[in-house]
């Protein structure tokens, strides 16, 4: 046989072990830059006529994935949303950032991080991905909960607030992370659930050439019940409120008079 034929063979079966897919969590959210408004009944904040965005830490997420694809780590990236009809608006957005295609699991039902790892445990089992990536949060509800609960379901290694992703070899994972005493690495073997903090990457823009290319994109739908999933209500908000105004401030006349308030008033020494 051909030396150079063996040696091709040897360098495809390399690529083949390291080659992966990566499905990346997008939530549609309020925009970041919109001011909130709590709905007069005090029962939810105000979604009606208020423009929607992808999260922002999920836009880091997809960044990501799309880093991995564009250093030929990753083969394919798969965008999933759980949400109405209108949150394909976000996947168009993911697929315009470079994802492959997206799955959208169409339901109008009020979720929660729960629900959320167990559609996504569905899906993992259907795509076989090698890594899960997700914002650490979603800025709406700030439960930093579904990347650890998906771990925990999956039975695979967690890297959550990962500021820095380097793959060792084509089976295991450095992430890095912060936390109080510094900066954190943790070795974890692939497939394995990672979220993502804010200074992991800067999501790039969709060009509006990716954008028109994002319209041919294949986006798949599925319903919770189609995946075996149940979207139980087991818990409700009560009351939603807006925080107090801040107070202005006042001018004391001396150290005296601040030792006064700040004991007598403020009650804090």
């Amino acid at each position: 046989s051909n030396p150079s034929n063996l040696r091709a063979t040897s360098c495809a079966r390399r690529r083949a072990t390291v080659a992966m897919r990566v499905l990346v969590g997008v939530k549609r959210v309020i925009d970041y830059a919109v001011k909130i408004r709590v709905k007069p009944d005090k029962s939810a904040v105000e979604v009606a006529n208020v423009k929607m965005s992808m999260n922002p830490f999920d836009e880091i997420a997809m960044e990501e994935a799309v880093r991995l694809k564009e250093k030929k780590v990753a083969t394919e990236v798969v965008a999933m949303t759980v949400g109405p009809t209108a949150a394909q608006e976000q996947l168009r957005t993911a697929l315009a950032m470079g994802a492959d295609r997206a799955i959208h699991i169409v339901t109008e039902a009020e979720t929660v991080p729960l629900h959320i790892a167990k559609l996504f445990k569905a899906v993992v089992a259907k795509e076989e991905p090698s890594m899960v990536l997700l914002g650490k949060q979603a800025i709406d509800d700030d439960a930093n909960q579904t990347g650890q609960m998906l771990s925990a379901l999956l039975g695979w290694p967690q890297g959550t607030f990962a500021s820095k992703l380097e793959l060792a070899d084509g089976s295991s994972l450095h992430v890095t992370r912060e936390v109080d005493g510094g900066l954190e690495t943790l070795g974890m073997k692939l497939p394995a659930v990672i979220t993502t903090d804010l200074r992991l990457n800067e999501p790039r823009y969709a060009t509006l050439p990716n954008i028109m290319k994002a319209k041919k994109k294949k986006i798949d739908k599925l319903t919770p019940e189609q995946l075996g999933v149940e979207i139980a209500k087991h818990q409700s908000v009560v009351h939603v409120e807006e925080p107090p105004k801040r107070e202005a401030g006042i001018k004391v006349e001396s150290v005296d008079q601040l030792l006064d308030k700040l004991r007598n008033e403020a009650k804090v020494i």
